[in-house]
């Protein structure tokens, strides 16, 4: 009994190591149990804009997703809808970027990052992504994300991110992107 255990637990072990050696995962969100309670929608109305839209939440499969829909207006200066949430627990400072499942209208998404160094409102991180109408994984390195300015450091650092949120932005358009998961890797 005492070598089988022994032999379980290197099994486990082992596992284990592989798993971190591949490139462990680390989830987010399955936008299952009220996800309404964790994500909020923003609009550039917040500083005058005038882009309209909303999240929703949905079931598909048995999988649960969030939607982003609206008109994005770059009139009076405007330009974006989001949804965003703050994150309880910081990712490891060995996480290399962001991992997803998302569709969408076959257009131009960004993934934006709110961290410890981005004190001012207008600050953030931002990666593109492209989606299509079918369910694809999006993997974006934090080398691939750009700083909103001169200010912030090139690069955000995975430890001290604090938000992280979909955005449809920059040009006029409407959007329609799908989320069903979200996470670090």
């Amino acid at each position: 009994m005492r070598k089988l255990a022994a032999t379980l637990g290197i099994c486990v072990a082992f596992g284990w190591l592989s798993t971190l050696a591949a490139g462990e995962q680390v989830m987010l969100e399955t936008f299952d149990n009220s996800p309404e309670s964790r994500w909020e929608f923003f609009a550039d109305t917040v500083m005058g804009g005038v882009s309209t839209g909303q999240v929703s939440f949905a079931q598909e499969n048995g999988s649960g997703y969030a939607r982003l829909t609206g008109n994005v207006s770059t009139e009076n200066r405007g330009g974006f809808i989001q949804f965003r949430t703050e994150l309880t627990e910081k990712p490891s400072i060995n996480t290399k970027g962001v991992r997803f499942i998302s569709r969408g209208n076959d257009q131009t998404y960004y993934v934006h990052l709110r961290t410890s160094g981005t004190v001012l409102p207008w600050q953030y991180y931002q990666a593109s992504f492209e989606v299509t109408q079918q369910w694809a994984e999006v993997r974006i390195p934090f080398s691939a994300f750009k700083a909103s300015g001169s200010m912030l450091r090139s690069e955000p650092r995975a430890g001290s991110i604090k938000s992280i949120g979909i955005v449809a932005y920059g040009r006029d358009h409407q959007a329609e992107v799908d989320v069903q998961e979200i996470g670090f890797y």
